[in-house]
């Protein structure tokens, strides 16, 4: 090949052509999506990862090939960029900032004081000194108010990271402590009437219609194969589909360059169906975590994951 070529993926046909007109060899491309007649060719060398995006522009379409989509996540999550986040929100657990200058590490998230491991794989959950269920976000402002110090409105006010901006300290935290969980079954309780009520509400506002398109969390995702565009819709009304999507929130969304939290995918969502604004921390956006996270009870925890 000419100097600088970079590294393709090509069907065998188009691999010889190439040969024919250039010169250079063909060896097979290890990428998932194999299948009868779309086993894709590699030609020439270059960059990793110019290599990987090129190879799936032109894998051939097939129903027998993997998801393009997963193939694309599978290959960002060798170097997850959420790892950035997982690290600064670890270095926000453990020291003493805030009006009261304390560590997180007096905080329970339903394991105990200060126990990390596997806490995300159990919220949202019932807890005694609030009187009320909480998920992970609300948890952490919980405990950033109460042990720290920090103002409860100021955090509430701005949980969500802006386009370019770095991360909010609330969000580096949540990608810390669902990293915890990696490998962790899901498993939300349902112990208390309080945990059965907030699954009821959340399992009933998931299927309400509302708005001025009469839509319902259901019209997307309360069926199998739908998709947006190129964007498959997990079907959340079945325990696999909504293991898909509990078990990877948090995650690094690559179209917006930042760690996005489940709160801020459930407020999308609402957005999305021109619903009025879902409040941060509000018992409606804890009760839809709830109905998913028990319906995806024995699902493998992989957070913070990589997403479009």
């Amino acid at each position: 090949m000419k100097p600088g070529t970079s590294r393709l993926a090509l069907t065998p046909r188009q691999c010889e052509g190439l040969i024919a007109s250039e010169g250079g060899s063909c060896s097979p491309l290890p990428l998932a999506g194999e299948g009868p007649g779309v086993r894709a060719m590699a030609v020439g060398v270059r960059n990793r990862r110019g290599l990987a995006l090129l190879a799936l522009a032109l894998l051939p379409v097939s129903a027998h090939a993997a998801d393009p989509t997963s193939v694309y996540r599978q290959m960002l999550a060798e170097d997850n960029p959420a790892e950035l986040a997982v690290a600064h929100g670890q270095q926000l657990w453990e020291q003493p900032r805030g009006p009261r200058q304390a560590a997180l590490t007096a905080c329970d998230l339903g394991q105990g004081p200060g126990v990390v491991k596997g806490a995300f794989a159990a919220l949202p959950r019932y807890f005694a000194d609030t009187a009320s269920v909480m998920d992970a976000e609300s948890r952490l402002v919980h405990c950033m108010v109460t042990i720290q110090g920090f103002d409860r409105q100021q955090l509430a006010a701005a949980p969500f990271s802006e386009a370019g901006a770095p991360q909010t300290d609330l969000e580096a935290l949540v990608a810390y402590v669902a990293a915890q969980s990696r490998g962790a079954k899901i498993r939300v309780p349902q112990s208390t009437s309080e945990e059965h009520d907030s699954y009821a509400r959340g399992r009933d506002l998931f299927y309400r219609r509302a708005g001025p398109y009469d839509f319902s969390c259901a019209n997307c995702h309360g069926a199998d194969h739908l998709r947006i565009r190129l964007q498959e819709l997990p079907n959340l009304t079945r325990p696999e589909g909504a293991r898909s999507a509990f078990a990877h929130w948090p995650a690094y969304r690559v179209s917006q360059g930042a760690v996005r939290t489940m709160q801020w995918r459930l407020s999308d969502c609402v957005r999305q169906q021109r619903w009025p604004q879902l409040i941060f921390g509000s018992q409606a956006s804890i009760d839809l975590s709830t109905y998913l996270g028990v319906l995806a009870a024995g699902g493998t925890m992989d957070a913070p994951s990589v997403r479009r």
